[in-house]
């Protein structure tokens, strides 16, 4: 049945190996030389990160990983991995806001992913709420006057857009989304198009069926495009214009939809999750404005 492939190949928690070969994830040469040999990798190794763990609404194990600031602050960065990575994949961005913005830093590994666990992905959806988990721990560590900013990149993204239509705590100040997609359905339904030249229909209504017997949600109701349109915190979304995988106008259909106060910055050269590790100086002014806005020090 193709819904069970479909599923499997996807949603199903274990290795991915039809996107070893895909050419939407190809990255650009300057962008892998960050990624691969950027002084983040040494970073997070050589920090004294604390080993968190929480339980999630529905019983699996989470784990995060916490590191307070060289100088005291009331602010924390909570931050969301794309698909198939892990929270430590996120010191790309976490060493910024640590040295230079002086944020206290949780890196955490989404159901399914890294040390957590979980046998399905998420996509966002379910992750939400594991979210808001980590906000109420970090809240509980810091204490009622912390300030959170949330950042995602790609799947993470699109957790921290559907966390956004949620009561989030008072605590969660500021939204970054980086590279992140309308909705689960809307994401299958492009790459079942790109990748496979094949229709929507009928696989993705049976796939959403199945997903929702073995996983607890729809595709469609995962959608990070209805949840914004309730946001209340304000977002600041970021998009490569060369992004294959996640189509850019999905960004930009998001930024026209936010209920809350919304900013867009589109990099012109930049493929998936690319922006950072090509534009890093533009990326951070950009950044910095929005901050010292919505969280000033």
């Amino acid at each position: 049945m193709a819904s069970n492939f479909f599923y499997g190949l996807a949603i199903k928690s274990d290795e991915k190996d039809f996107l070893v070969e895909d050419e939407d994830l190809v990255v650009s040469a300057s962008a892998m030389n960050v990624f691969l040999e950027g002084g983040w990798r040494e970073w997070v190794n050589t920090q004294p990160f604390e080993h968190w763990e929480l339980e999630s609404f529905d019983g699996l194990n989470l784990k995060g990983y916490y590191l307070e600031a060289e100088e005291v602050t009331n602010q924390t960065v909570v931050f969301a991995h794309g698909y198939l990575g892990r929270g430590r994949d996120m010191a790309l961005y976490g060493q910024y806001y640590y040295e230079d913005l002086g944020y206290n830093v949780l890196l955490s590994d989404l159901r399914g992913h890294g040390e957590s666990e979980g046998d399905y992905i998420g996509f966002g959806w379910h992750d939400r709420l594991d979210l808001i988990d980590w906000v109420n721990r970090v809240v509980e560590h810091q204490g009622a006057d912390t300030e959170i900013v949330l950042h995602g990149l790609s799947m993470g993204a699109a957790a921290v857009l559907m966390a956004s239509g949620e009561e989030l705590p008072g605590q969660v100040k500021a939204i970054v989304a980086d590279s992140g997609y309308t909705g689960v359905y809307d994401l299958f339904e492009y790459q079942m198009d790109r990748m496979y030249n094949l229709p929507s229909f009928p696989v993705l209504p049976t796939t959403s069926l199945v997903t929702k017997v073995r996983a607890d949600y729809s595709l469609k109701e995962a959608s990070a495009l209805d949840q914004v349109k309730q946001a209340e915190v304000p977002i600041l979304y970021f998009h490569g214009k060369k992004d294959a995988f996640v189509p850019t106008s999905m960004t930009e259909e998001l930024y026209e939809a936010t209920n809350s106060e919304a900013e867009i910055k589109l990099f012109e050269d930049a493929g998936h999750g690319e922006a950072f590790a090509i534009y890093e100086k533009a990326y951070v002014e950009r950044l910095n404005d929005f901050l010292n806005r919505f969280v000033p020090k």
